[in-house]
């Protein structure tokens, strides 16, 4: 064979290889993350996580077929016949938890400051919380997944720079001091 030939082949290959390892990383990507769903049996909203790295294999050689990897309403309800994944292939990114949350919190102020709270692209590091009725802040991601879509009817948005200070005045009240503002 010629040296010509062994690279066409070389490349050939390498150019196959490189297509499925995408076709699966893409596939990995934008299926994984917790999702909510209806939960068909209870009526109840269910957090569930598709199996992302069966999924990933499935679209090397195919369409992958969707599979549950876990479920909030586990052990107990586990032979279940997963009709919930219908939700999911209908709206696949409609159901992440993170874009529920981020429309959520989409237009809205923190109740503290009355600022705008940053949008989930500003996220990294910098997570918006909740205000709940006792006036104490907490992460969104504190909460079971199931039961955010309560936790948003009875909790206020607040800004990550008020939970943080909110949350070093509840710790730590013998080292703040409340001046007031002098304008």
């Amino acid at each position: 064979m010629s040296t010509g030939l062994i690279f066409v082949v070389i490349a050939l290959m390498a150019l196959t290889v490189g297509y499925l390892a995408f076709r699966s990383l893409r596939a990995y990507f934008k299926l994984r993350g917790k999702r909510l769903v209806t939960c068909p049996e209870t009526e109840r909203p269910a957090a569930v996580d598709l199996d992302a790295l069966h999924l990933a294999k499935d679209a090397v050689f195919g369409t992958p077929q969707l599979r549950l990897s876990e479920c909030s309403r586990w052990p107990e309800r586990q032979g279940c016949g997963q009709e919930c994944l219908k939700q999911i292939e209908v709206a696949p990114q409609d159901c992440l938890v993170r874009r529920i949350v981020a429309d959520w919190y989409a237009g809205k102020a923190c109740v503290i400051c009355g600022k705008p709270v940053d949008t989930a692209e500003q996220w990294v590091g910098h997570v918006p919380a909740l205000l709940n009725r006792d006036k104490k802040t907490l992460y969104w991601d504190m909460i079971a997944p199931e039961k955010l879509p309560e936790v948003f009817h009875t909790h206020s948005p607040v800004c990550w720079s008020c939970h943080i200070a909110e949350t070093f005045r509840r710790d730590h009240p013998d080292l703040v001091v409340d001046r007031p503002a002098r304008w």
